[in-house]
């Protein structure tokens, strides 16, 4: 590796000024901006789509330590939108947050990443995102955003929702007692089937790219305290049309909520559900146990389906033709190949007897 870019490092900054000549030169950044971003820590719930989007622009931009939660390995169907993920990852079926911090690290050595294979919840939320700065929405579901939501009201740390669905795309920074919060806009998750998926509507990767860029530009200027400060808008655009629109919130974050402004906290109160269907991919995850399972003695019991992928995250096999079962470390299991929930559970007390 050709070290030579750590003689431009300046003492009083610690962060390489060649490096970011550029960015420094935008006037309202400024190499005060790229020190702060340089001494900031990010949380990336996600690592799919906007996870991976965000974590690669964010690193490029040059921020000192990135937390990434994801509880997925990468599928085929992901590497469209995912841009952070290969071929070759797809084969090695490596956790996501595993592969985004060797990837992360090839971009800028020096920054700091700290992967979580766990699926975010109400009992470890504390524990994983009590020390960051900001929280940066990479989720595929409405119930892991209102629990960060509530998370966020209770600590004052922002975070910024983004959501893609085909064209479409909305980015909002919620800013705890400056801006309106998650639930000031949408009060409840909509009910199932009552708005379209990335499974029935698809998603167009430009799209992701669009919302990434404006969800990694909030984050840089929250995090460098830019002025004038953020405003309580929601960004929506739709890139098939060619429609751009901004739509204040300021109204609603006037009278707030019960979460921003009521102290009800229901989604950090909320136990995790038992089964959950993963967007865009035809796949169930099961909470079995709360006990860490011993993933050496899985992999024996599951070899006598096949070729079993065994590493220190997780052991795979694929346990029928076209069903794949996943065991995590966390105690969480992912059943591909199928959408049913109860089918799930049945494949998996007869292969892994959890």
């Amino acid at each position: 590796m050709n070290l030579k870019q750590d003689s431009h490092m300046h003492n009083e900054t610690g962060f390489d000024e060649m490096r970011f000549v550029r960015q420094i030169r935008y006037h309202r950044l400024g190499a005060i901006g790229q020190q702060k971003l340089s001494e900031a820590h990010a949380a990336i719930v996600g690592c799919g789509a906007l996870g991976s989007t965000t974590a690669m622009s964010l690193t490029r931009a040059g921020i000192g330590r990135l937390t990434i939660i994801d509880r997925d390995v990468p599928e085929w169907s992901n590497l469209p939108r995912q841009f952070l993920f290969t071929e070759k990852d797809v084969c090695d079926g490596l956790p996501k947050a595993i592969i985004a911090e060797k990837r992360l690290k090839e971009i800028d050595r020096n920054v700091q990443v700290i992967p979580h294979v766990r699926d975010l919840s109400a009992h470890n939320i504390s524990d994983l995102l009590s020390s960051v700065d900001v929280i940066v929405d990479g989720t595929d579901n409405f119930e892991t955003r209102f629990l960060v939501n509530d998370f966020s009201c209770r600590e004052n740390i922002p975070w910024v929702y983004g959501g893609v669905i085909g064209a479409e795309g909305r980015v909002m920074a919620v800013i705890p007692g400056t801006t309106a919060c998650l639930r000031c806009l949408i009060p409840e998750p909509p009910a199932p089937g009552s708005l379209p998926t990335c499974d029935t509507a698809g998603v167009l990767g430009a799209a992701v790219m669009v919302v990434g860029g404006v969800q990694t530009s909030e984050t840089i200027k929250i995090l460098v305290n830019a002025a004038p400060p953020t405003e309580s808008t929601l960004f929506v655009f739709d890139l098939w049309d060619s429609t751009w629109k901004t739509i204040d919130l300021r109204s609603l974050s006037k009278t707030g909520c019960t979460s921003c402004r009521g102290n009800d906290y229901q989604w950090l109160n909320t136990s995790n559900n038992q089964s959950s269907i993963l967007c865009g991919q035809d796949a169930v995850q099961l909470y079995p146990t709360q006990r860490a399972p011993n993933l050496r003695n899985i992999a024996k019991q599951l070899s006598c389906f096949g070729n079993v992928n065994e590493n220190p995250w997780l052991v795979r096999a694929e346990v029928e033709p076209g069903i794949t079962v996943s065991v995590f470390a966390d105690g969480r299991l992912i059943v591909t190949g199928t959408r049913d929930p109860s089918r799930a559970r049945s494949i998996v007390s007869k292969t892994v007897g959890m």
